[in-house]
């Protein structure tokens, strides 16, 4: 038997929703769509032809630096919300898997919702309220956990908008909540004095509804023109492109995942839709002004090369007439090293890495999304995958996933809110520093390149120390986290051993950050053996900072 939520029969009811669409979002057509499009890419073609400092090229953008602002930051939020919250099951891939025959979530929105030829995906917009956001209350708790920069999903690969998109008609300010989510975020968050940043997922649309063709679903009976009110469902739903690329044999099988380290495999996307990507992506750039832009992984298929080129350049040519210098993401090899800024999603590096470079990971363990019944993370868990990322010059961007009504589930602000209280007492080893010579020292090792593969999460122990090292100030520091409390009373530091020729000199007093100062130690040839207190009273229990001075006077 199916059942239906009585948030579902309020929806149900008439579909009094769906009556709130604004009348130009309710006209347009596949045919002034297309228009929209095509002027945003004759924009951005006109500007990156003549515009400086960057042109379209690899070489010419091999020119960008990863800004300092970013490098100080260390620390931002990432907000996965969307219409996916309304479903609230399983994950934020819940718009794809409802339509994959054999899923869960494809099993679950029938006995919950109906079949998907009566209730598809769109069909949940009108749920989407978002009755209860508050921008500014967000922004207030993001600053409390100590982030610096904040990054809302502008579009995820569902193809809904959540910002008032001049490109797309099934936006958030078109219907469902029928606000510029992103834009209040964005006026918040600078209100705030924090950076702000938007993230695009829209390359894995070209594929995303795919397999709700293979069945009778409303994704199979999308339609390109207006109907009853509603903008063609194929702007929401299409192209839905196979994945596969023919096998020998000349037959795909959909269904069977595609390698996701080799793209080229993939069916490439067409140029009309790399033309609306690169529209979407840069009509962002110009009503919002990112400081940060964050790509997923799918802009590694070698069709989106060119337009990979034309949008940076085109981004950090705005940045310049705005004397700012943004930052731009990729994964994998997406990208140059040398032209922005590498991402690595759930995982981390073994090593220091030259370059800046982020990752990012979520409050939640099983979904980006607002999930029910998902899982959370500890915020020592949290601290401790921030003090090992900076100290390998990196960043950390963690994310949550607010509820559709607009708030934030409370275990994700407990955690939050804990992470906020650390940083307050210990984030002069965080902010605004850079690398030692060496990132660490202690047993707990990386696995090698743990990237994609949920690999961010470990448990260290007392040995496991990072460092990191203050950057312009008047007395050079150096900070020794310690990712434990030592059974022993005395803690030994085996990288600051005597003599270690890469500190600015000899060690001349140590303190506990936020607990006892002057502490007793000696560097010997084997390390620096510190005396610690008898009691962590006070300082939690979560990591340990070391503040260790070079030039005493």
């Amino acid at each position: 038997m199916v059942r239906f939520p009585l948030l579902k029969i309020a929806a149900l009811a008439g579909f009094a929703g769906w009556s709130f669409i604004t009348a130009s979002a309710g006209a347009q057509t596949q045919a002034s769509h297309e228009s929209a499009v095509a002027a945003q890419v004759s924009r951005v073609q006109r500007s990156t032809t003549t515009a400086k400092p960057f042109a379209a090229n690899w070489d010419s953008l091999a020119g960008y630096r990863t800004p300092a602002w970013f490098q100080d930051a260390k620390f931002g939020i990432f907000i996965h919300w969307g219409v996916y919250s309304v479903p609230a099951f399983a994950n934020e891939w819940y718009s794809r898997n409802m339509y994959v025959a054999g899923n869960k979530a494809y099993e679950h929105h029938i006995a919950t919702y109906g079949l998907q030829s009566k209730f598809g995906y769109k069909d949940f917009i009108p749920m989407f309220r978002a009755e209860h956001f508050d921008a500014n209350a967000w922004v207030d708790l993001f600053q409390k956990a100590g982030a610096r920069y904040v990054v809302p999903v502008g579009e995820h690969c569902d193809g809904f908008a959540m910002y008032a998109s001049d490109v797309t008609p099934w936006n958030a300010k078109a219907m469902g909540p029928h606000r510029d989510i992103v834009g209040e975020l964005a006026t918040a968050t600078r209100a705030h004095g924090l950076r702000f940043g938007v993230s695009s997922h829209t390359a894995e649309h070209w594929w995303w509804y795919g397999l709700g063709r293979t069945f009778d679903s409303d994704v199979r009976a999308m339609n390109s023109t207006p109907t009853n009110g509603l903008p063609p469902t194929s702007l929401l739903y299409g192209p839905a492109s196979p994945r596969n690329l023919p096998a020998a044999d000349g037959t795909a099988d959909d269904r069977k995942e595609p390698d996701p380290d080799h793209l080229e495999r993939w069916v490439p996307p067409s140029q009309d839709f790399l033309n609306e990507w690169l529209a979407k992506s840069t009509e962002v750039v110009d009503k919002y002004h990112p400081d940060f832009m964050y790509f997923d992984w799918w802009i590694g298929q070698p069709a989106f090369k060119p337009m990979l080129q034309q949008f940076a350049a085109y981004y950090y040519d705005r940045g310049a007439e705005r004397h700012e210098q943004p930052v731009l993401t990729y994964k994998q090899e997406s990208m140059p090293a040398n032209v922005a800024t590498l991402d690595i999603e759930r995982g981390k590096l073994d090593t220091l890495r030259l370059l800046p470079w982020q990752t990012d990971t979520s409050v939640s363990i099983h979904s980006w999304g607002y999930a029910e019944h998902d899982e959370y993370r500890t915020a020592k868990s949290l601290v401790h995958q921030l003090v090992d990322t900076v100290s390998k010059n990196g960043n950390l961007l963690l994310n949550v996933g607010p509820k559709a009504d607009g708030t934030i589930p409370e275990e994700a602000r407990t955690v939050l809110l804990q992470i906020g209280d650390w940083l307050r007492v210990n984030g002069e080893s965080i902010y605004g520093t850079r690398p030692f010579t060496v990132f660490g020292e202690g047993p707990t090792k990386a696995a090698k390149n743990a990237t994609e593969k949920n690999n961010d999460i470990q448990s260290y122990t007392a040995q496991d120390i990072r460092f990191t090292a203050s950057h312009g100030t008047k007395e050079p520091l150096l900070y020794a986290t310690l990712l434990g409390w030592p059974s022993q009373s005395e803690t030994v530091i085996h990288t600051l051993f005597a003599g270690n020729p890469y500190l600015p000199g000899a060690v001349c007093a140590a303190d506990l950050v936020g607990g006892k100062s002057n502490l007793n130690f000696q560097q010997r040839p084997d390390g620096m053996h510190v005396t610690m207190p008898s009691s962590t009273e006070g300082l939690g229990d979560i990591a340990y900072v070391l503040r260790i001075h070079t030039h005493c006077k």
